[in-house]
């Protein structure tokens, strides 16, 4: 088991997902970052995207919309603002997420519209990648 870690993914609804992967590829604010047994610590924020765990039992993906990646050694834990499996995003919610992004964005003000204008575009990007 020393090749694989921990990795939770909770969303305020539910606990997604709690298995042993070999790898996790996350959505970071900053930049796409890939998990591997014995990564260095690690505290970084969500941006909407696919999160892609792979594991003994097959490959899973997720649709996140935000929260926090927490990697500690031999543990990875999402906490998601929201999270759904990629195959239940559906282009309806989809269109309900952007349209509050766009929102949020419309009355945004001072260096909070870069923010809230690049979440858009992340949402638009998922939609592109989730729903076919």
């Amino acid at each position: 088991m020393a090749d694989t870690i921990q990795f939770d993914l909770v969303s305020p609804e539910c606990c997604l997902a709690s298995v042993r992967a070999d790898s996790v590829q996350i959505p970071g604010a900053d930049g796409d970052m890939t998990v591997l047994a014995e990564h260095a610590p690690t505290i970084t924020t969500l941006r909407p995207g696919v999160v892609r765990v792979e594991g003994p039992e097959g490959t899973m993906q997720f649709a996140v919309t935000g929260g926090f990646a927490d990697v500690a050694g031999a543990a990875t834990t999402l906490l998601a603002e929201r999270a759904m499996p990629l195959s239940e995003v559906t282009a309806e919610v989809m269109a309900d997420l952007i349209a509050r992004a766009e929102a949020r964005r419309d009355a945004a003000k001072g260096t909070a519209i870069d923010d809230a204008a690049k979440q858009v575009a992340d949402l638009i990007t998922l939609r592109e990648r989730a729903v076919e």
